[in-house]
C-alpha cells in the first residue's frame, strides 16, 4: 500500500477502482494485452489495499483488458476518421483511455458523479482538450456542453450494467437523437451474470460487487435498436488476441452456443445522420 491518494468511494463509484486494479495487473505483464502504464502509476500512488480488496487473478484481469481493447479500438477507429472529434466518456470513473488512444487533437469530456470526478481530478489532472463534468450520466443536459459541429463518439464502458432498463433505454434515445451520425459504444453483462449479481452472489472474500439490474445476453445486441428510430445500426465488437488458455478458448466463446450468444458483449450504436 502506498501512502498517497487515499479514496472514499463506496457501491457502484467503487468500481472504478476494480477496474483500474485489473488493468494494472495485466498492464504490468511483459506479455500484456493491454499497454496501460498510467494504470500502474495510479494504482502505485494511490493508498488502497487493492489486493486484499479484490483479490488477485490472472483470468479476471486479461478479460477486462480485453474488455477494455474494445473500446480502444472503436474509439482509435473514430478518432482515423474524425480526427478533431468529439469523445465523450460517460461513467469514467479512472479509466486511462485518453492516454492510451488520444491523438493530440480531439476533444474529451468526461461526464461522472461528484465524488468520482473530484477523484479523477486530483489523480487525472485534466489537459487542455480534457474537461471534466460532474453531473449524472443519465440526465442528458450534459449533451448541451458539446460543440454539435464536431462528430461524437460516445462511450459508457461500465456503467449500463448499473441502471434501470428503462434508464439505458433512455440514455441510448437521448444520445441517438442529440447526435445525429455520432455513436455510443457500450458494454453489458449477461442475463446470468446480473442475476448472479442481483442475489448478491458475486462475491470475494473482501468484495461484494454491486447488483447489475441491466443485464443482456449477447444475441439479444438488435433489440437495442428498438430504444429510437435514430438508432441505424448495432455492431458487436469482438475481442481479439487474447494469453495461453483463455486466448485458445476465445474464438469457442465467440462463435458456440450456448457461450456465444449469452457471452459479455461490446457493442457500438451508431446513429443515423442529420435529416437532409
Amino acid at each position: 500500500m502506498s501512502s498517497g491518494e487515499r479514496p472514499e468511494l463506496e457501491a457502484v463509484p467503487e468500481t472504478a477502482l476494480w477496474t483500474l486494479y485489473q488493468r494494472a495487473v495485466e498492464a504490468r505483464r511483459p506479455d500484456a494485452v493491454l499497454h496501460d502504464p498510467k494504470a500502474v502509476e495510479l494504482v502505485d500512488r494511490i493508498d488502497y489495499p487493492f489486493a486484499d480488496r479484490f483479490g488477485t487473478s490472472g483470468v479476471q484481469a486479461q478479460l477486462q483488458a480485453l474488455r477494455v481493447a474494445c473500446f480502444d479500438r472503436e474509439v482509435a477507429d473514430f478518432l482515423a476518421r474524425e480526427p478533431r472529434g468529439t469523445v465523450v466518456c460517460l461513467g469514467e470513473g479512472l479509466e486511462t483511455q485518453y492516454w492510451r488512444v488520444d491523438n493530440g487533437r480531439a476533444r474529451w469530456l468526461t461526464v461522472d458523479l461528484p465524488e468520482s470526478v473530484a477523484l479523477r481530478e486530483r489523480l487525472l489532472p485534466p489537459g487542455p482538450r480534457q474537461r471534466y463534468l460532474a453531473a449524472d450520466a443519465t440526465d442528458l443536459a450534459w449533451a448541451d456542453e458539446v460543440d454539435r459541429d464536431r462528430a461524437v463518439c460516445v462511450t459508457a464502458q461500465g456503467l449500463c450494467m448499473y441502471l434501470p432498463p428503462a434508464r439505458v433505454k433512455d440514455l441510448i434515445a437521448g444520445c441517438a437523437e442529440r447526435f445525429p451520425g455520432g455513436s455510443l459504444v457500450l458494454d453489458a453483462v449477461p442475463r446470468w451474470f446480473g442475476r448472479l449479481t442481483s442475489s448478491g452472489r458475486m462475491r470475494t472474500a473482501g468484495y461484494q460487487a454491486p447488483a447489475m439490474p441491466w443485464a443482456m445476453d449477447a444475441g439479444e445486441r438488435d433489440r437495442l435498436r428498438t430504444a429510437s428510430p435514430a438508432v441505424a445500426a448495432v455492431r458487436d465488437v469482438r475481442p481479439t488476441g487474447g494469453r495461453g488458455l483463455l486466448g485458445a478458448l476465445l474464438p469457442l466463446a465467440l462463435t458456440v452456443p450456448p457461450l456465444a450468444t449469452r457471452r459479455p458483449s461490446v457493442t457500438v450504436l451508431d446513429f443515423a445522420g442529420p435529416a437532409s
